[in-house]
């Protein structure tokens, strides 16, 4: 049965474009959005994107830009040509920056997010680049998106409940770190199941290896829908489908 909003974003990260259009073959595009990340797009480009969205797929080019306020709202602007669902830009570029990023999207192209703390950083990395508390800093950065007009933010499901204020004035909340009942994190380190993600507010859920390598992904991808139903919240960012 095909979700009203697929709440489910599988991300393709591998590092060719055939490998990942087979797996992207596999799955229900009614079912899930897909994201094509930095390693897919140096190895497929625009045409990687394009070939998933014939295959019907709405697609997340996280591609975090983060550089002067020109260069990422040309980037930006580039990115709304293709025609994704989202993209996604690095909070930390600063309010010049998201703001120029928010003004080369045209009206009804792709939502803009943006990112906040790595979910692989744990309290040394973030101790190592000053950034001090992570919760502190995601809510900081995250109000930034906020007053620069950006429709969500990507953060790690665990601090989704401290963002619920932002999320009730309309910012989504797009939450990687995302792992299914029983599976291993990986190289995540602030990450949380499908069903505890939900329930503490997040909109929509990244999704890799626990599909992606599965012996069946297409099943896998099933056991995470059964597993989100559970918990299921209205999103933000309403159903329409780039």
């Amino acid at each position: 049965m095909p979700c009203e909003d697929p709440i489910i974003i599988v991300a393709l990260d591998f590092p060719e474009a055939s490998a990942a259009l087979d797996l992207a073959r596999r799955l229900d595009p009614a079912q899930c959005r897909v994201k094509v990340g930095l390693e897919l797009f140096c190895a497929g480009g625009p045409d990687v994107v394009r070939a998933l969205h014939e295959l019907k797929f709405a697609v997340f080019l996280d591609l975090k830009f983060h550089d002067i306020p020109n260069t990422v709202a040309g980037a930006c602007a580039r990115a709304a040509d293709l025609g994704v669902w989202m993209v996604n830009v690095h909070a930390l570029g600063g309010p010049r920056m998201l703001a120029a990023a928010r003004a080369a999207i045209p009206e009804g192209g792709p939502r803009l997010v943006g990112v906040t703390i790595l979910t692989s950083h744990g309290p040394e990395d973030l101790a190592a680049l000053g950034l001090g508390d992570s919760g502190e800093r995601v809510r900081g950065l995250a109000r930034l998106c906020r007053e620069a007009g950006l429709d969500g933010v990507v953060c790690s499901p665990r601090e989704a409940p401290m963002l619920q204020d932002l999320r009730r004035a309309g910012l989504a909340l797009v939450t990687p770190g995302i792992r299914p009942e029983g599976a291993v994190p990986d190289d995540q380190r602030r990450t949380q199941t499908i069903g505890a993600a939900l329930a503490g507010g997040a909109d929509y859920l990244v999704v890799g290896r626990p599909v992606t390598r599965a012996p069946d992904p297409a099943a896998a991808l099933a056991a995470c829908l059964t597993e989100a139903r559970a918990a299921r919240r209205p999103t933000i960012l309403g159903t329409e489908r780039g």
